[in-house]
């Protein structure tokens, strides 16, 4: 388990880098995630960057500095590639001895302080790519609250299946159309089967919708045929970041059965730039629980270090601003906020499962925690259950409806860690724009 607090994450560290110390900054110096950028407007090489205050610390000019020795050269020689995959792959300690090394180097007495202010670049001058090369795309479906809300509206006497409980659910998704954040979309066109229709027909989505969740890179890979004990499993893992996996739910309730989700899925997913690494989140654990009269996972899903440490609160909120608002200057209204702390899966036992009938995991493989929500109707994470199916219209601040996304809405997930004592921690953000459908 990823839990070992270390210097990184002392909440008296300050950085040479002024904006890192601001209150509520979501890239502290105990933070330090990864992202793959480059300056916008240019053709230069993607490479690695690291978030500090409202700077990118550009990895790739950093490693020809040669400022560092041993495993966390070698780790930041990994950060100057296009992708984050080899360094990925290379492991917890590697990546801890990395952000040791750009932790000392970006405290405020550092003395490589005068030749790294040359390798800042303003976030807002940069243009991100995915992080890594992305081999394949797992979404589970891991918030109880979700299920249950989601089975209620189509089955009202029988809204959770009795293998949730014991089964981490997930489906496969599509790799090819997972994008950063920023890129807008057209809205889905798909098979649709109108209330009291005889056939189907064909035409674009009526209730496209956002789902609140996390993604989750895999680092190390595995063997195929060699499961990942539940005890070894964060070793696997990189590092989270934000994810919405758009849904038609139109498309989605025609398509589903018998084999689960397709088109209504695959057009789009995006995921905010910055992985924020599982040592990043070490002072934010929580433990793993359930109540007394709930089923105890199963021996394999079941660990000593999961039921103490293995949660995370890690802060979500899902924000939405109109073309009505954008074009009246209004800003974005929250829709809703719920917390990963919820979760009735945890990281950990969401890849043991994934490995536990021998499948191979390669590093930077995204695998999503699916919608988290919570119990209360202001912490739904889709607005399938804000709207109660559609049946329960909300409206905004400046008067307008909403049951499902209409074309020129931007919906903005944002997530952090907090606690009194310790830095905060956050994800920055990631945003999507649904455009029009295109002509058939």
């Amino acid at each position: 388990m990823a839990t070992g607090l270390n210097a990184t994450h002392d909440p008296a560290l300050r950085s040479w880098v002024e904006s890192a110390n601001a209150a509520g900054a979501d890239f502290p110096i105990q933070n330090l995630p990864f992202a793959v950028f480059r300056r916008a407007g240019t053709q230069e090489p993607c490479r690695g960057g690291v978030a500090i205050g409202d700077q990118v610390l550009d990895l790739g000019a950093l490693h020809a500095l040669a400022p560092f020795t041993g495993v966390a050269a070698t780790a930041l020689g990994a950060c100057a590639a296009p992708a984050l995959n080899a360094f990925m792959a290379q492991g917890p300690p590697a990546v801890s001895a990395l952000r040791a090394a750009l932790s000392a180097a970006l405290r405020a007495d550092a003395a490589l302080a005068p030749r790294l202010r040359s390798v800042l670049i303003p976030q807002a001058q940069a243009q991100y790519q995915l992080p890594a090369t992305i081999g394949d795309f797992t979404d589970f479906y891991a918030s109880i609250h979700h299920a249950t809300a989601v089975g209620r509206l189509f089955r009202p006497d029988n809204p959770l299946l009795p293998n949730y409980k014991w089964v981490p659910i997930a489906y496969h998704g599509r790799a090819s159309s997972v994008r950063v954040s920023g890129f807008d979309f057209p809205r889905p066109r798909g098979q649709l089967m109108p209330p009291g229709a005889s056939a189907p027909q064909l035409g674009p989505s009526r209730r496209l919708d956002y789902e609140l969740e996390l993604g989750i890179f895999v680092g190390r890979g595995n063997e195929l045929g060699t499961p990942v004990a539940l005890a070894q499993a964060e070793s696997h893992v990189f590092g989270l970041c934000l994810l919405n996996d758009w849904s038609a739910r139109d498309i989605q309730a025609w398509e589903y059965q018998p084999l689960g989700p397709f088109l209504a899925k695959n057009f789009a997913t995006s995921i905010s730039p910055w992985v924020v690494t599982l040592e990043a989140l070490a002072p934010f654990r929580v433990p793993f629980t359930r109540p007394a009269a709930e089923p105890a996972p199963l021996e394999y899903l079941d660990d000593p270090a999961v039921r103490a440490a293995g949660a995370i609160d890690i802060r979500l909120e899902v924000w939405l601003d109109t073309a009505k608002m954008r074009a009246a200057g209004e800003p974005p209204q929250r829709l809703s906020h719920s917390s990963f702390g919820d979760s009735w899966w945890t990281v950990a036992q969401m890849l043991t499962h994934h490995t536990v009938n021998g499948c191979n995991l390669s590093a930077g493989d995204l695998i999503g925690t699916g919608t988290q929500s919570g119990s209360a109707v202001e912490e739904a994470g889709s607005l399938l259950e804000l709207s109660a199916g559609g049946r329960q219209p909300l409206t905004l601040g400046n008067g307008e409806q909403r049951t499902f996304l209409e074309d020129g809405d931007r919906v903005t997930l944002r997530g952090w860690c907090e606690r009194e004592g310790w830095a905060r921690v956050g994800f920055g953000a990631c945003s999507g724009t649904v455009l029009p459908a295109r002509a058939a």
